[in-house]
């Protein structure tokens, strides 16, 4: 069937602009997307229980006459209903909030229908804010009746209209062949919506939120096709587009290579021999490069540059981070093994000073300057390259997609390396990283020691404090990271300056010095310099020593307010020890009560070291967004499939989608029409 253009829900019946811009914001913009806005739930209007039998705590409808009815002041204004009926039974309506219409309603002697839950308050049995119907000579509803999300302004009574009539508009066809839904026993998708929407009165409740339900089976499995199929096309259209092959002559590598104190992990080969494939291909290289804490990614990074400046005498290399402190860090790597080699390299970030600044642009735009490194500031749009050939992005999870565009735009078609230190889970990269080829650095370098993880009631301070005067006092050096810079009433943690002071205080024979993201960058680099250098014994920082920072005689690492980091964060700050030969160790400061999701963390940084263990149990704690960065950004990707549970789903996607490019080209126009719509470019990216 081919794809036709998807209906507007402003063609819908009585849906104006100011109701269009409602829907809007639910991300219901066709037909389409109204009809897969599931209910969230659904209330029984089927029929009406005596009041005398209504069960408590379960939602049901109840139809009676007002027997008293009264304002009351007491603790708080309110309104009070008493409603009897045939059966004798009695129940309370109360409303905290309401306008004089309803008291109208409400007035002694007429006859209602009220929907809710019926609870145990200290008058006996009521109903807190049920949903009160007055015309009860209307017949009954003949299905189970949804609730849908919907934002302020927008009635559920409208949202219902708009989604039936947006129902009655889409097009009856089955886009996907009878024989994979049969063998998947997955329901047509006619009868997927109508249950859904409008489910048969002795529907079981459970059974219809039930993940395992036929009907959420089908919407589960066709949104991850819909998913697949896009990755699919978008890596079948970058492997048509062209790109300059950029081939290596070792000129550069080699001598770099044998200049490192340590051999290179046959992982690292590995993944070095990946690169140098792509890019020698007349394909733009898109590949992620993932790897544990520590595992080597930019040695990595800085031999693959050294690659494409292998490649042309012009050819140039842009090194984006997503911190100016990362991007200094990476600065001053890349200057030191690229100098020897007579390569230029430079720093470009928000604190640039503007002379600096002018020269920097000025030798990326007649090429006389070979590497570029920096923040976002590569991508203004007065950054001319002379002739881009390389764009590496460290932390690419932590940039927009916009962001990552516009750098690949500075040149053509440009080589993209993508280097990420959260692991990425298996199923979130066969779901949102199929259009990606993957390098994983699977083995950390020789001589790392395993970092030994404690947990330690912030009461217990003063211990700590021991521990680290004990670790320099051996020679080792120690860090001190804390969440904020500044008191906050709200949050009321400590802050990396009070914790400045009272270190000081508290170990007056160590030099303690204090790093965060507000300093001027020559104040952060000297600071950095000296820790480094072995001059100061502890750093204070706030986060921003998170990635990048390799000081191998720091062997000791105490974070404040851990609960209130996310998985990641704990784990990458952890991995800044353990860089040496010494033994070392993380010790994680919490404050209680803990939530259960803070306990969730914690259990899980402390039990595991493995970062491709703590990625996949952090995706179960918080769900994929934050893995992605802005790739999951706007309207969900993923409303329906959950990857944990439904990763036999998203293999069979995987397999439909290879069948169906190759053999129902019009059934993928048609499914990526239905799902995708104005996203499908979006997801493309």
């Amino acid at each position: 069937m081919p794809a036709s253009a998807p209906v507007s829900v402003r063609d819908l019946p009585d849906v104006g602009e100011a109701l269009a811009k409602k829907l809007e914001k639910l991300h219901l913009h066709t037909v389409w997307d109204a009809a897969l806005h599931l209910p969230l739930r659904y209330e029984d209007e089927t029929r009406i229980t005596a009041i005398a039998d209504a069960p408590f705590n379960t939602p049901c409808q109840v139809q009676g006459t007002v027997a008293h009815c009264e304002i009351l002041f007491q603790p708080r204004k309110q309104l009070l209903a008493r409603i009897r009926d045939a059966s004798g039974g009695e129940i309370n309506l109360r409303f905290l909030h309401f306008y004089p219409n309803l008291v109208r309603q409400l007035a002694a002697g007429q006859t209602v229908r009220a929907i809710g839950e019926i609870k145990h308050g200290f008058f006996g049995a009521e109903m807190i804010h049920p949903k009160i119907r007055t015309d009860t000579d209307a017949p009954l509803a003949e299905s189970l009746t949804p609730v849908y999300p919907t934002v302020a302004g927008l009635a559920q009574p409208t949202l219902r209209r708009v989604i039936a009539a947006a129902r009655a508009r889409i097009d009856d066809g089955e886009v996907l062949p009878e024989a994979l839904l049969a063998q998947l026993k997955l329901p047509p998708l006619r009868q997927t919506l109508e249950r859904l929407h409008r489910p048969a009165p002795d529907t079981a409740p459970h059974l219809l939120t039930d993940p395992a339900f036929p009907p959420r089976q089908r919407l589960k499995f066709d949104e991850l096709l819909a998913q697949q199929l896009s990755m699919r096309l978008a890596r079948h259209a970058r492997e048509q587009s062209r790109a300059r092959p950029l081939h290596g002559n070792g000129a550069f590598g080699k001598p770099f290579a044998a200049a490192l104190p340590f051999a290179l992990t046959p992982a690292q080969q590995r993944v070095c021999a990946e690169i140098r494939n792509d890019l020698a291909q007349a394909r733009p290289m898109r590949r992620l490069l993932q790897g544990d804490v520590g595992s080597g990614k930019t040695v990595v990074a800085a031999l693959a540059a050294l690659t494409a400046l292998e490649a042309g005498d012009t050819v140039q290399v842009a090194v984006m981070a997503p911190t100016e402190i990362l991007a200094e860090q990476h600065y001053h790597k890349f200057h030191r093994w690229f100098a020897p080699l007579g390569i230029n390299t430079v720093l470009l970030s928000g604190r640039t000073r503007k002379k600096a600044k002018d020269a920097a642009k000025a030798g990326l735009a007649d090429g006389s300057i070979r590497v570029a490194v920096g923040t976002h500031a590569l991508f203004q749009n007065d950054m001319v390259f002379c002739d881009l050939g390389l764009a590496i992005v460290d932390e690419q999870h932590r940039f927009g997609v916009a962001q990552r565009l516009s750098l690949n735009d500075k040149g053509d078609n440009v080589h993209q390396l993508m280097m990420s230190a959260t692991p990425i889970p298996r199923t979130l990269a066969m779901s949102f990283l199929a259009d990606l080829d993957v390098s994983v650095i699977d083995e950390l370098p020789p001589g790392r020691t395993p970092v030994r993880t404690k947990l330690v009631n912030c009461r217990r301070r003063s211990e700590v404090e021991g521990m680290v005067l004990h670790a320099c006092q051996h020679g080792r050096q120690a860090y001190w990271v804390c969440p904020l810079i500044e008191e906050s009433e709200a949050l009321q943690l400590q802050t990396a300056t009070e914790t400045h002071a009272r270190l000081q205080a508290a170990l007056p024979a160590l030099n303690i010095a204090l790093i965060h993201g507000r300093m001027k960058a020559a104040e952060k680099a000297a600071v950095m310099a000296a820790f480094a250098a072995g001059k100061t014994d502890v750093l204070v920082a706030t986060t921003v020593i998170e990635v990048g920072v390799d000081v191998p005689n720091a062997a000791l690492m105490v974070i404040e307010h851990a609960e209130r980091m996310g998985l990641s964060q704990l784990h990458q700050l952890r991995g800044r020890v353990g860089r040496g030969a010494a033994h070392s160790t993380c010790v994680l400061l919490f404050a209680e009560p803990l939530g259960e999701v803070a306990k969730a963390r914690l259990k899980v940084i402390y039990q595991h070291t493995d970062g491709f263990e703590i990625a996949r149990q952090d995706l179960q704690i918080r769900g994929p967004g934050e893995f992605l960065g802005a790739r999951q950004s706007g309207a969900p990707m993923l409303r329906f499939a959950d990857l944990d549970s439904d990763l036999h789903l998203l293999e069979a996607a995987r397999q439909a989608a290879c069948e169906l490019l190759a053999r129902h080209p019009e059934a993928v126009a048609a499914h990526l029409a239905r799902w995708l719509g104005s996203r499908e470019a979006y997801l493309q990216t």
